[in-house]
């Protein structure tokens, strides 16, 4: 039998009131008042927090605080990967970040979904994963929706809300986001 953990990485409906997903989200929610409140510049003792809340990131990851996220672990990211202030990152369920992607100010990324049906809702939820590509940038208060696929070399326009997949290489604006413009052609 699926851990309530293992079947909300999987997509599963399960129980978020689970006392293991609870601590983690707790030990999460400490580490980022550690980094929002007390460092909140990024200096040695910020770094070695963002090691033990993030840490399958490579290189060079910057986070200008505030950042919030929920357990820290899902969030899996290549080297050069910047966000700026005020980005939510609901990671449920497993989010895939490329090398060279830029975050700007406001930025959320929800993997949590949760059932139509008003029943269902009340006790479970799922999360569907979110992957970007490498040399992407998702402009200002832009929001990714749960089971989004960014793919390489996209903008993102601010204020955007991406309902569906965007295809490599696209300028994509709008609620919601429709691709406008090919890249690099």
């Amino acid at each position: 039998m699926k851990t309530e953990k293992e079947k909300m990485i999987a997509g599963e409906y399960y129980l978020a009131g689970d006392p293991i997903l609870v601590k983690e989200r707790r030990k999460a929610k400490n580490l980022l008042h550690r980094l929002n409140v007390t460092e909140y510049r990024l200096t040695k003792k910020a770094k070695e927090i963002l090691q033990e809340l993030l840490p399958n990131v490579g290189k060079s990851l910057y986070i200008e605080p505030p950042f919030h996220c929920d357990y820290g672990y899902n969030i899996i990211c290549g080297d050069n990967v910047y966000f700026n202030v005020n980005c939510v990152v609901l990671d449920c369920a497993p989010i895939k970040i490329g090398s060279n992607v830029f975050f700007a100010p406001g930025v959320q990324l929800y993997t949590a979904d949760h059932p139509l049906e008003a029943e269902l809702r009340k006790t479970l939820e799922n999360a569907l994963p979110i992957s970007i590509g490498n040399d992407c940038w998702i402009g200002g208060n832009s929001i990714i929706l749960p089971g989004i696929t960014i793919g390489n070399g996209c903008v993102i326009g601010a204020g955007s809300v991406l309902t569906k997949d965007i295809p490599d290489n696209s300028l994509a604006v709008g609620n919601p986001a429709k691709v406008i413009k090919k890249l690099n052609q």
